[in-house]
């Protein structure tokens, strides 16, 4: 019967996990008799209170919320509706809790309980929510009018929007900062940004963000841009820009492989830098797992007798999969397996189903709260640089997508040396020996902090771990001049345990961007004039940035 649940439960595409087969694991999921009956009682003692309340007495505050607008408080029906919801849920997630299973089980029945309970909250319907249809019958039905249209556009786009998307042009007002593209091929653009500055230093620096989103996340507005303070600050930048694969391409690109996006991508573009800043060896930042495929293709570029980066920059990076948080539910041989057979040999991931995916992560904050207040209510989100780049997701070649989830989420292949075949050569992370700067955030949901950290112990050169606060995006993208959040910075060697070295370390108010600028400056050698044009004979401008390549939308 839990197995029917369960399965029931689960969101659509989502993979039944592996312990409730009936064949091998039926028998190792159950309850504590206890615990289960602690749950039931507590829920029977809350059901009583909320009725004897409910009969004439003062109701408890509500403190979802949710739940937050007056009309929940001031209709009586609506406010013990509210709290009943509430204690439900608390039993069901409780329940998610006792279940007596292995932590992968557990995981997997807790997520889609949060879902279902998410779901069904009364907020997400008109009929049951006072605030919503307080403003239907003021606006004599204009707010419906509004939802409606809100919600056929989004149906026209096959995803909630989360800001005022009319706002925002892709170099109009985001990605902006002055450069050329320089480079590109069949996967992607290498765009050099302008010099600001009399001098500039002479080693530059190369960033490679997520082939999974698009660049501009680096380079939003003027006023929260890395790049632009990058280059403001006197560093001579260059940014890869991932071609945004459609199925209208008829070069090839849906069979891309992981190889080829480390040959043809990554190591290229470092030649290509090098070759244009007359430089031997440059410093390389990656972003996500724009890290993750620098890493390893750095480590392919070890294995082949070269050295080609000064100094390695992380941010909100895996190295090692061994513990990839609530992303764990959705991984397993069954998963992985479809997927390769859907498209290992060609084919896209599409951005649409990526998105959703880590939208449900957090489905309260990017799924049911725009559901409320642009289709109930008929407002129009507030404009938002991050949520824009947010919708503007990217389709993935099958091929590179396939080998990437069995070898880094499912086998965690890249944390065991030699075990993952790459360009033809066994990869062995600890063979890079260069000084690497790791970025992680507190709050990130995606890349938990805890787990970035033991790239400290894969890496072979000395490292300098920085935690910011908030999270995966937001952490990272936190200009000084806002004067937001605070970071921590332990010891130039950071120790074995995460949370030892947390508990050592010293928390600074502000952005993290001025400690990494320093650390950077000193890797980036000396300054000199900047050459009068960019570019080379080589490799010379082909198109202003941001370049074409970005402005392509996954539709």
């Amino acid at each position: 019967m839990l197995s029917t649940l369960t399965q029931a439960l689960l969101p659509p595409g989502f993979a039944q996990p592996p312990a409730f087969t009936e064949r091998s694991h039926a028998a190792s999921v159950g309850f504590e008799p206890t615990a289960l009956a602690a749950i039931q009682e507590a829920f029977a003692e809350e059901l009583a209170v909320l009725n004897a309340a409910a009969a004439g007495g003062a109701l408890p505050a509500l403190k979802d919320r949710r739940f937050a607008a007056e009309a929940w408080r001031e209709n009586r029906a609506s406010h013990v509706l509210a709290q009943a919801y509430l204690a439900s849920a608390r039993a069901l997630l409780g329940m998610a809790d006792a279940v007596q299973a292995d932590e992968t089980t557990r995981a997997r029945i807790r997520f889609a309980v949060m879902q279902w309970v998410d779901a069904m909250c009364p907020a997400n319907y008109l009929a049951l929510n006072p605030d919503a249809q307080r403003r239907l019958v003021a606006s004599s039905g204009e707010t419906l009018r509004l939802g409606m249209a809100n919600l056929v556009a989004d149906i026209q786009k096959a995803r909630i929007s989360h800001t005022d998307e009319s706002q925002f042009e892709v170099g109009r007002n985001l990605a902006v900062t002055p450069g050329s593209v320089i480079y590109q091929n069949r996967l992607m653009q290498i765009i050099q940004y302008s010099p600001q500055t009399p001098t500039v230093h002479a080693r530059p620096l190369v960033m490679v963000p997520p082939c999974i989103n698009k660049f501009y996340i680096l380079d939003l507005q003027p006023q929260n841009s890395l790049v632009a303070h990058l280059v403001a600050e006197g560093f001579t930048v260059f940014m890869v820009s991932w071609r945004n694969p459609l199925l209208s391409d008829g070069d090839g690109i849906h069979r891309a492989t992981w190889d080829e996006y480390l040959r043809e991508g990554v190591l290229q573009a470092i030649d290509v830098v090098r070759e244009v800043s007359g430089q031997d060896q440059i410093n390389a930042l990656g972003f996500c797992v724009g890290g993750t495929m620098l890493a390893s293709a750095l480590a392919v570029a070890k294995a082949e007798g070269k050295e080609p980066v000064a100094s390695l920059t992380l941010l909100t990076s895996f190295l090692d999969f061994s513990d990839t948080g609530v992303l764990d539910v959705f991984v397993d041989e069954t998963h992985v397996q479809v997927r390769e057979q859907q498209m290992a040999a060609g084919g896209l991931m599409p951005a649409r189903d990526l998105a959703s995916t880590f939208s449900f992560l957090r489905p309260n904050d990017l799924v049911w709260n725009y559901v409320v207040n642009s289709y109930l209510k008929g407002e129009t989100p507030p404009p938002f640089d991050l949520l824009y780049w947010n919708g503007d997701s990217t389709n993935l070649p099958g091929p590179f997508f396939t080998w990437y989830l069995r070898n880094t989420y499912l086998e965690n292949n890249l944390s065991k040396p030699g075990k993952a075949v790459v360009c033809g050569v066994p990869l062995d992370l600890g063979t890079l020996d260069m000084p690497a700067y790791l970025y992680a955030s507190r709050e990130d949901h995606i890349v938990p902090w805890q787990t970035a950290y033991r790239s400290t112990g894969l890496l072979g050169g000395p490292s300098r771990f920085v935690l910011g606060a908030s999270g995966h995006i937001a952490g990272v993208i936190n200009p000084p001049a806002a004067g937001k959040r605070s970071h921590w910075i332990g010891t130039e060697t950071p120790q074995a345990d995460a949370e030892h070295w947390l508990s050592d370390a010293v928390e600074h108010k502000g952005s993290w961007w001025p400690d990494w600028m320093t650390w950077l400056a000193g890797h980036s050698g000396r300054k000199v004039k900047p050459a009068a044009t960019l570019g080379s004979d080589s490799y010379p401008p082909i198109e202003a940035a941001p370049g074409s390549y970005v402005r392509a939308r996954a539709l």
